[in-house]
């Protein structure tokens, strides 16, 4: 083969190996770290109003998300036959707290499979939908966040300084969480409990969400639950509403 033939044939394959490699870790798809995170039903329904019915009164999952990549593969659409086994866990753990119907859930499910999974699947260990979902359930049993809040004393219709739930998260877990808040609004005269983030490594090893003299970011770069309006909770006082039924 010729000098120049040889050049362009390198040329393609490297190309065509740099198009591959695109697929899951261009750099807009490249993450660090899972986020497993929990809302709190009773905030939630208050935000949203008259959109929940019946909310479950215990804390729930909203998803279990890569921390800097959303919908790395347009064309891998969710198919609820392939979870089809973790359905009972998945409507107790894992509800649609706006579309509360058992049908309706699947648009959440969905939702979270093609912005967030098919990100975190560059895991063989979430490489497909029943392992994300799956592994989702798993890490939350294991976090076990109500029993958690309830053995550190923190429950319902009580006032707490942010610091005070930050702490006692780490004294359990040993990393730091994010916890999230509904700003208060109108006659609310404190921020509310609403989202807590556990972080994971890529090894699904339990890892700081903040690291130590991290700032907190703020505005857009925290993350926050857009629809719901939530924001990284400020310092200072927060109230963890209980759930009123009358109201749903």
């Amino acid at each position: 083969m010729k000098p120049a033939a040889r050049l362009g044939a390198l040329c393609l394959a490297l190309c065509c190996l740099g198009g591959a490699r695109g697929l899951w870790r261009s750099d807009s798809h490249e993450w660090h770290k899972l986020i497993m995170v929990h809302h709190w039903p009773a905030t939630v329904c208050k935000e949203v109003k008259n959109h929940c019915k019946d909310p479950p009164d215990y804390w729930t999952i909203h998803g279990l998300w890569p921390d800097k990549s959303e919908g790395c593969n347009r064309s891998w659409h969710f198919n609820p036959e392939e979870i089809k086994d973790l359905l009972p866990d998945m409507r107790m753990y894992w509800p649609d707290l706006l579309h509360p119907s058992p049908n309706r859930s699947l648009h959440l499910w969905k939702h979270e499979w093609e912005k967030h999974g098919t990100c975190a699947a560059q895991l063989e260990a979430l490489n497909s939908q029943k392992k994300y979902f799956g592994k989702s359930l798993d890490l939350s049993k294991e976090l076990a966040l109500n029993s958690t809040l309830q053995k550190l004393g923190i429950t319902p219709s009580t006032y707490y300084q942010i610091s005070d739930i930050k702490d006692a998260l780490v004294s359990v877990y040993g990393v730091v969480p994010k916890v999230q808040c509904l700003p208060k609004q109108g006659d609310e005269e404190v921020q509310l409990l609403a989202q807590i983030e556990v972080c994971f490594s890529k090894d699904l090893q339990l890892q700081n969400c903040v690291e130590p003299g991290e700032p907190v970011p703020r505005g857009p770069e925290a993350r926050p639950a857009a629809s719901l309006g939530l924001e990284i909770c400020k310092d200072g006082v927060l109230f963890y509403p209980a759930l009123n039924k009358t109201n749903h």
